[in-house]
């Protein structure tokens, strides 16, 4: 499940609030003098009641720790949605490059708080540890994974070496769809920007997460930000996974230019290029 970033005629637009439909009651009308006007409402209805969406349980997690602060603000961001429930099971500690490890023995678990005191459960192990302790210890249910936002990005064949993405890969070996997020590198890190991205696209889907069947998925969404500063992103493009870059350098370094004009076609130069890219990669790494 990937889609939901719009091509570049939507460049720079982010979407941080859902706008609920009304739905307005109408009053019977009529009165002795055949006026068309409605007639007054009866004690104890209102004119308009509000549709509410349909209830969502969201599991986060990461891999930087969940004392990082992308983890906290993509938290933040979602639990402003209504109708959702927040549940943070992630690392103990930095556990970034351990991609989909597991520990031999399941790990031990215990109570803690995000950068700004959001209650969680921090797991003494690897990313995809703490999704497995949610799932079979905790016995969490969540509609949808959400794994990030990570520090630095993960693009092309640097995915099967994030523990970011091994988090999101192990949610979709328990049949629940994930996304792995990731703000790219720089010289400082403001994470509101990622932050509204992931709340867009869990927005967009909300109607598609269903609760999991169980069976396995075949890939994630993996949305890399650009690190713009201050400076907006130019847009959101949805690409191929480039499961092979000629120069890796380029995957792994602080290349963004926000300030480009060119437009590439391929995911690496595209994120390079100032674009948050989202693609789907297969849900197991390639070897």
């Amino acid at each position: 499940m990937v889609g939901g970033l719009g091509a570049r005629a939507r460049a720079g637009r982010v979407v941080a609030a859902v706008v609920l439909p009304l739905l307005v009651g109408v009053a019977a009308c009529g009165g002795d003098d055949g006026d068309d006007a409605p007639a007054p409402a009866a004690a104890g209805t209102t004119a308009a009641a509000t549709t509410a969406p349909p209830a969502l349980d969201i599991l986060v997690t990461n891999d930087d720790g969940i004392i990082a602060p992308g983890i906290d603000a993509v938290v933040r961001g979602l639990r402003a949605l209504p109708g959702v429930t927040v549940t943070i099971v992630a690392p103990a500690s930095q556990q970034s490059g351990t991609g989909g490890k597991t520990s031999p023995t399941t790990p031990a678990h215990h109570d803690a708080v995000t950068a700004s005191g959001i209650k969680g459960t921090a797991v003494e192990g690897f990313p995809a540890d703490s999704v497995n302790v949610a799932f079979d210890v905790l016995g969490l249910k969540p509609d949808v994974v959400v794994s990030g936002i990570n520090q630095g990005q993960n693009l092309g064949p640097v995915v099967d070496l994030s523990g970011t993405v091994g988090a999101a890969r192990a949610a979709a070996a328990h049949g629940v769809p994930a996304i792995a997020s990731s703000l790219g590198l720089g010289p400082s890190y403001d994470y509101s920007q990622a932050a509204d991205l992931v709340v867009d696209w869990v927005t967009e889907h909300r109607d598609e997460f269903t609760g999991g069947s169980g069976a396995p998925l075949d890939t994630v969404a993996n949305l890399n930000i650009p690190n713009c500063g201050t400076a907006k992103i130019r847009g959101e493009e949805e690409l191929a996974h480039e499961a092979a870059v000629p120069d890796m350098s380029t995957a792994l370094t602080n290349g963004q230019d926000c300030a480009s004009a060119a437009a590439p076609s391929t995911e690496v130069a595209t994120f390079n290029a100032g674009y948050a890219t989202l693609t789907a990669i297969p849900a197991k790494p390639a070897q």
